[in-house]
């Protein structure tokens, strides 16, 4: 009998988001990455189908990071049957956690507001899933350490390589025989504040490997210049600077830039909010972990101790009716939801106000409308006029630029059999395969949302 592998691409194929890819085998089934997919409606209505493949004899699902475009869908999973083990690095199964309940209260809270208000189409409005379910997902984590050898079946292992991007952030070795499977997952910066560089991979004969930024170069900003502009001109004009961050890596990095401006008196004291529920939580994961990155534990918690940390929501309201300048770094990073939300009802219209996107926008979310110049946004079913001035920080981007991914993929020393690029808008994707092709003359193939290939072991 032939020993076949079949992978079926179920995510993040001609598309940054939803992450999910499916290995069969007769002695194994496995996901790599359970997301979901964020931006476009079109993409986001996929989070409401089941998998086109059965679900319940899925073994194991592996996960690269916890962000939610590589976590979301695993409540989705149990619904539909799992019942296997969900294995990650300690880190970004706590990130996870974070995400997953986040998302499930702020699922719950919008189908709750969406039937008492009648905006919805749907009769009644349901949650993606519930807070329940995510406790049932919680209950199948495993945890492995970097670099440890796992067994999934005979002569089939797998072990993480530190991958940067966020906490705990893995790319994935699976050996299946003799066969070497290489899964990016997200990779990082090779000079990162916060984190160490990707470890490079020395073999792979099927590489699958993301292209998010597969056709740029990160601009060289001096960021902390760029805050520090903003920073003198919302207490010039005694107005409100409002920073859109994601809850992981991204608003540590933030409040650690922002700590080391105001510890060398490069800015005059100016009130700063950490207001992001879920960030608060991260930055404790960062407590928690110290080996998995870089800032001294005693650097950390005084960086802590130097912001207000905003739990509450009627404290939201309080620092809205502040009078004075102030900094609020609020999720989400997309303004897709969460806290930003609440403040630019109240701010995005005043043009004084100073809103600063600091990452990846990605389509149809309304960070990367306002990234375009939109002249109203649609928050909660109402229409505000964009009068703010929008900024953008490109160069804090957790995500490799084309030059790092193409210094990660040198490290291969074999001609990979083939390579899969994931992870990327199609454009972004294209033109990086043409580099990739002229840079090392691999065979480099574009996968769409759920095409399968049969692998002969």
């Amino acid at each position: 009998m032939e020993n076949k592998l079949k992978i079926k691409f179920l995510g993040a194929a001609g598309t940054v988001t939803g992450s999910r890819f499916y290995l069969e085998h007769e002695d194994f089934s496995i996901l790599i990455d359970c997301g979901l997919f964020q931006g476009l409606k079109e993409l986001r209505l996929l989070n409401w189908e089941d998998l086109q493949v059965d679900v319940s004899k899925i073994d194991y699902v592996l996960i690269t990071h916890g962000h939610l475009d590589h976590t979301g869908y695993l409540p989705r999973l149990i619904q539909q049957g799992f019942n296997g083990e969900i294995i990650a690095t300690a880190p970004s199964l706590a990130i996870a956690e974070i995400i997953l309940k986040d998302t499930a209260k702020i699922q719950e809270e919008e189908a709750e507001k969406a039937n008492k208000e009648d905006y919805s189409k749907h009769s009644p409005a349901l949650p993606l899933y519930t807070s329940k379910e995510v406790e049932k997902t919680i209950e199948l984590f495993k945890n492995i350490n970097i670099d440890e050898w796992f067994d999934l079946a005979e002569n089939v292992k797998f072990r993480f390589i530190k991958a940067g991007h966020i906490l705990g952030a893995c790319s994935i070795e699976l050996h299946i025989g003799e066969k070497v499977f290489m899964f990016s997952g997200d990779l990082g910066r090779n000079e990162d504040v916060l984190l160490e560089a990707p470890v490079k991979p020395e073999w792979a004969d099927y590489l699958f490997l993301e292209s998010t930024y597969g056709n740029k170069l990160h601009p060289e900003e001096n960021i902390d210049e760029v805050l520090a502009n903003l920073i003198h001109d919302t207490i010039r004009e005694r107005s409100i600077l409002l920073i859109a961050s994601f809850a992981v890596e991204r608003l540590q990095l933030l409040i650690y830039i922002l700590y080391r401006l105001f510890k060398q008196n490069k800015v005059p004291e100016i009130p700063v909010f950490i207001d992001s529920p879920m960030g608060i939580n991260a930055t404790h994961v960062f407590s928690m972990f110290p080996d998995y990155h870089k800032i001294p534990a005693h650097e950390f918690e005084a960086m802590k101790n130097r912001f207000e940390l905003v739990s509450s929501f009627k404290r939201t309201w309080e620092i809205i009716d502040k009078e004075g300048p102030r900094i609020v770094i609020a999720g989400s990073g997309m303004i897709t939801g969460g806290r930003i939300l609440t403040y630019l009802k109240q701010f995005i219209d005043e043009p004084s106000t100073r809103l600063l996107l600091t990452g990846y926008q990605a389509e149809g979310t309304r960070g990367r409308q306002l990234e375009e110049g939109v002249h109203e946004i649609k928050i909660r079913g109402k229409y505000y006029p964009v009068k703010a001035k929008i900024s953008r920080l490109e160069s804090l981007s957790a995500h490799a630029d084309q030059k790092e991914l193409l210094e990660w993929c040198r490290n291969i020393k074999n001609v990979p059999e083939e390579v899969y690029l994931i992870h990327g808008e199609k454009r972004v994707t294209d033109a990086f395969r043409v580099k990739l092709v002229s840079e090392f003359n691999w065979n480099v193939k574009i996968p769409s949302l759920n095409d399968e290939i049969e692998i002969i072991l």
